[in-house]
């Protein structure tokens, strides 16, 4: 899952730079490029990204701990 989101991240980034290309030869040319490959960053990389960072963690312990957390200290208090 690494690679393959490297893969991608890196040809996002040369859609971009190409779009930045056809903006520097012709103004608003390249806008549609640029838009689409944030798009695709935003709506494509950063779920995959998340999702295998957080495919082996255990939330519900970190959640259980949090709470007994917050609640010491405030009886503390």
């Amino acid at each position: 899952m690494k690679y393959v989101l490297q893969l991608l991240l890196i040809i996002f980034l040369i859609l971009a730079g190409y779009g930045f290309y056809l903006n520097s030869q012709i103004p608003k040319s390249g806008d549609k490029w640029i838009g689409f490959s944030v798009l695709l960053i935003a709506f494509g990389i950063m779920p995959l990204f998340i999702a295998s960072r957080y495919k082996k963690s255990k939330m519900g312990e970190f959640l259980k701990n949090q709470g007994n957390k917050s609640t010491e200290n405030s009886e503390n208090q």
